[in-house]
């Protein structure tokens, strides 16, 4: 039976962020996701909602960054591996691949707040003595019946336990925060598609292949809670603003094919190369000690200006 108002309106309709606590998020105004239903055993619908303007994840030529897209699938990790998969809280999830694609024609920013729905489908589930260990994730996203993007994670749940003996004394917070590189100059907001200097992930240098990772422990939305390493949404932050950096005319990163390697440590500069590979697409590593921790291969693009867009709506570039 549903309950309604008074004046008969129905308030099951009435939507509200999920607890901040299942998308590892503790600022309740970073949590983008609505709620979720379970179908099946290994497919579930996500609900999400996407604000017209978003302090980091800010639009470009009225575009919705496709970033907002990757955090938007980030959160549905921990929130189906708590909900469906009874991954217990304290639990580490880490990516081994992740790869998305958008269109740019379905990612115009609306008139009012975008009502997303991601289809998940869960394939490669594997559990061990009732827990669960891996999984891939399929993912595809939609607004008002039309898709918008796809992506494809494979990641792992590693127990407080285990993950401690993999991160041995690099698991110290606090060491690490006493220990963390202090911040190099940032290229200009300008040169990485961005408006703000603290959003700057990149290091200013002489190269126009090659910068410093610029890790700020206290940026709100990259480092929203204390971890012990770079958190990969920071990398993969820095694998868009490096295609930016590196092809000027780039619009947007429309897509990424990313592995990760190696955690990249907090104490110790870590370095994104770029590399062309013909056409629109580049090939992205971070480095860090002579090793590779990260590959990416990207796809960049012009899209043409959304018809009747008015760039006073968005800051400008500085």
């Amino acid at each position: 039976m549903l309950h309604t108002h008074a004046t008969g309106f129905d308030i099951s309709r009435l939507s509200t962020a999920v607890p901040r606590e299942l998308v590892h998020k503790r600022a309740h105004a970073e949590v983008l996701l609505t709620g979720w239903t379970t179908h099946t055993e290994n497919r579930h619908t996500v609900r999400a909602q996407w604000p017209r303007f978003h302090s980091f994840y800010w639009p470009r030529d009225q575009r919705f960054d496709p970033m907002l897209f990757v955090e938007t699938v980030r959160q549905t990790l921990p929130l189906l591996s708590h909900t469906a998969y009874g991954v217990p809280f304290g639990n580490h999830l880490i990516w081994d691949d992740f790869s998305y694609q958008v269109d740019p024609l379905a990612m115009q920013v609306p008139e009012s707040p975008a009502e997303v729905v991601l289809d998940n489908v869960c394939e490669d589930v594997r559990i061990r003595n009732g827990s669960l260990v891996s999984m891939v994730m399929h993912t595809t996203a939609y607004r008002e019946g039309l898709r918008m993007g796809t992506a494809t994670t494979r990641f792992a749940n590693r127990s407080p336990a285990l993950y401690q003996r993999l991160r041995g004394p690099r698991h110290d917070l606090a060491a690490v925060r006493r220990t963390a590189l202090p911040l190099p100059p940032a290229l200009r907001p300008v040169a990485v598609g961005h408006c703000l200097p603290y959003n700057v992930v990149l290091a200013a240098g002489a190269r126009t292949d090659r910068w410093q990772l610029r890790a700020d422990l206290d940026h709100p939305v990259l480092f929203d809670h204390p971890v012990d390493h770079a958190p990969g949404m920071l990398l993969l932050e820095a694998v868009r603003q490096a295609a930016h950096a590196h092809r000027p005319e780039t619009g947007m990163v429309t897509g990424m094919s990313v592995t990760f390697d190696r955690w990249v440590e907090l104490d110790e500069p870590s370095w994104v190369s770029v590399a062309p590979l013909g056409g629109d697409r580049l090939k992205i590593t971070i480095e860090q000690d002579q090793a590779v921790c990260l590959s990416a291969e990207v796809a960049t693009a012009q899209p043409a200006p959304v018809p009747g867009a008015d760039a006073a709506r968005v800051p400008a570039l500085t």
